[in-house]
């Protein structure tokens, strides 16, 4: 669909990645100089398409009583590493699993706690089915920020 994305798309997908559950499809609209109607079939094509996957709260987890964060850098076999992500995300506390394509390191865990002993049965689990925790790293803050390329006044 990449081919099909213009500046418009662009523009939405910018406005719903700032504040999806605040942002109208009017006030889109008027960003874009289209009408309601127009963003709406568009969004509805570009969830059909899986450009857009979904909506989701961003949630503060130190604020709401998990204060620990980690990235646990695993090693799983290529042939299987995708077919393990699945399995991964089902692991009390596992918020994210991103699939790495480069090095060692293939598979990046993010697990959430309230202390050390929530965290360790995650690493356990990810033993048990066979992969390397090759480093663990204690994240301090995290911020996301919308994609820049899709900002209307690029």
């Amino acid at each position: 669909m990449d081919d099909d994305i213009d500046d418009v798309d662009r523009a939405i997908l910018h406005a719903l990645q700032a504040d999806a559950r605040n942002t109208s499809s009017g006030e889109i609209a008027d960003r874009t100089g289209t009408s309601g109607s127009t963003v709406r079939k568009r969004i509805d094509r570009l969830e059909r398409a899986g450009v857009i996957k979904g909506y989701t709260a961003e949630v503060d987890y130190a604020r709401s009583g998990y204060p620990l964060r980690m990235l646990l850098f695993c090693t799983a076999p290529i042939p299987e590493r995708g077919e393990t992500v699945p399995e991964i995300l089902a692991i009390d506390g596992v918020v994210s699993v991103q699939e790495l394509v480069t090095g060692e390191r293939n598979l990046l865990v993010t697990a959430v706690g309230e202390t050390d002993s929530d965290i360790t049965p995650v690493a356990q689990e990810l033993l048990e089915m066979g992969l390397t925790v090759a480093d663990e790293v204690l994240v301090r803050s995290h911020e996301t920020t919308p994609f820049g390329r899709f900002a209307p006044d690029r």
